[in-house]
């Protein structure tokens, strides 16, 4: 059987390329609002960060999105983003790669 190919991504915050899996998609929409994208098919440019609570702590502390979307956000999204990482990170190792 062919071996299948896995997409990688490169994680803003580390500069690492790591699998699409493993990621959370961030998209300014056209409105030009910054939302996260679980579904990783929303509309917009799109910005990956890995699944880490400490690197998502890092994008805050750099204020990372607001330089990649060249806009201003608030502290709330990022604190929604970690609670976001964080709750994946711990299904993720409750139920491992069923998602």
């Amino acid at each position: 059987m062919k071996q299948r190919k896995i997409p990688m991504r490169k994680d803003i915050v580390t500069g690492e390329m790591v699998p699409k899996k493993e990621l959370v998609r961030v998209v300014r929409t056209t409105e030009g609002t910054v939302e996260l994208d679980p579904t990783n098919r929303a509309n917009g440019r799109g910005a990956y960060i890995s699944l880490d609570v400490e690197i998502a702590k890092k994008a805050k502390a750099k204020k990372t999105f607001d330089r990649v979307f060249e806009t201003k956000l608030e502290d709330r999204f990022y604190d929604d983003l970690i609670a976001y990482v964080d709750h994946q990170q711990a299904r993720k190792e409750l139920f491992g790669d069923a998602k």
